[in-house]
């Protein structure tokens, strides 16, 4: 992963990184430990979940740990808040509780997040947010000023981690999608050329299952699932969406399979994972806050309105290298380095399309759904 210092240096010359049932602030979020203002004042920096909570081990915890990185060097009071339900319309009362309680810059993990913010950024024209994983279409194009969006290219974390499991001798892979959002087609889509590209270098044929289960929480129908792929076969499965995992890490310890994690580096979950597909959650927030408070509290003309697409040009997605996170039996770090370089260069171009599955000649895929 690349590091903050790095990351706030690529935003100088690239302009990038260049539910609960309480939506008041969770006690573990107090700013007590901000030097800054006081938490009496409110909490300035807030983060509004999406599905899920703020130790997803996924998304909503790596934003969460971006701003927590970022309050807490720059003494700012920070707090989260969870919607009541599942709705635009909780989403929306939950921003409107934080802003209540003093917050001036909300930060909203997650596509689901369109809807809410294009309500909210007209009601509250004196807060700025910021959007992750929500595209400026997504909007219908009316992004207002205080608001920033951030989209990654998740379709080249998938090609690398694709292309990795290949090459480090598995043949028999799965992919579990979420729900069929963009930004999860795009990493499926991702896994399935970057495995082809690795079997057509290898002169080998590598099978794939492949299937959405519609949501974004673990659930007995997906254990049973994917306990059913790993005996049929499959050794390894990209599981990516939110809570899911577990149901995937559940039937991989039972069967001895492997797995690949997303969002965030989920080596630590379990010796079943092998890698994970990355964003750089914390970083890229941090680094949009960064600016926003250089700018004196307003996004800059980069930020302001617009959609930041991050990727591998600005060291944005990946594939964890800590000695850690790599265990991959015969891929090497280096092999890793050479491909993201091809990458960044233009040399090896991944396709973002997901109107329709990629051609490919070296991967059988069975679409499961």
């Amino acid at each position: 992963m690349i590091t903050l210092t790095l990351a706030i240096a690529l935003v100088f010359s690239l302009a990038a990184c260049s539910g609960g049932t309480s939506s008041t602030p969770a006690p573990s979020a107090s700013a007590s430990a901000s030097p800054s203002p006081s938490a009496a004042a409110g909490y300035e920096i807030a983060l509004v979940t999406d599905v899920g909570n703020i130790d997803d081990k996924s998304f909503n915890e790596g934003a969460w740990n971006g701003v927590k990185a970022y309050a807490e060097s720059a003494g700012k009071t920070y707090a989260y808040y969870r919607p009541s339900e599942d709705s635009t319309e909780a989403r929306v009362e939950a921003i409107g509780n934080a802003i209540d309680k003093g917050a001036k810059v909300v930060v909203c993990p997650g596509y689901m997040f369109a809807e809410s913010t294009l309500t909210v950024q007209e009601k509250y024209p004196n807060v700025n947010f910021l959007a992750l994983d929500v595209a400026s279409s997504d909007m219908g194009d009316k992004v207002a000023s205080n608001t920033a969006l951030i989209t990654y290219q998740e379709e080249q974390a998938g090609y690398f981690a694709g292309y990795a499991v290949v090459k480090d001798g598995y043949t028999k892979l799965g992919f579990l999608g979420g729900m069929a959002v963009p930004a999860v087609v795009r990493y499926g889509y991702g896994f399935v050329q970057g495995a082809d590209a690795a079997a057509k270098e290898m002169g080998i044929t590598v099978d794939m299952k492949y299937w959405y289960c519609g949501g974004f929480a673990p659930s007995d129908d997906i254990k049973i699932k994917m306990d059913g792929w790993y005996t049929d076969g499959t050794q390894i499965v990209f599981a990516c969406g939110g809570g899911i995992y577990l149901s995937a890490v559940s039937a991989a310890q039972a069967a001895g399979g492997k797995m690949v994690g997303v969002d965030v580096d989920q080596y630590f979950v379990d010796q079943c994972v092998v890698t994970s597909a990355m964003k750089y959650l914390k970083d890229s927030v941090v680094v949009a806050l960064t600016e926003l408070y250089k700018n004196d509290s307003k996004w800059p003309a980069s930020y302001a309105g617009k959609q930041t697409v991050l990727g591998a040009a600005q060291n944005c997605v990946g594939i964890p290298t800590a000695d850690t996170s790599w265990r991959f039996k015969t891929f090497t770090v280096k092999e890793y380095q050479d491909l993201y370089a091809k990458v960044v260069a233009g040399t090896i171009t991944v396709s973002n399309a997901i109107d329709k599955a990629p051609t490919v000649t070296n991967v059988k895929v069975d679409y499961q759904n």
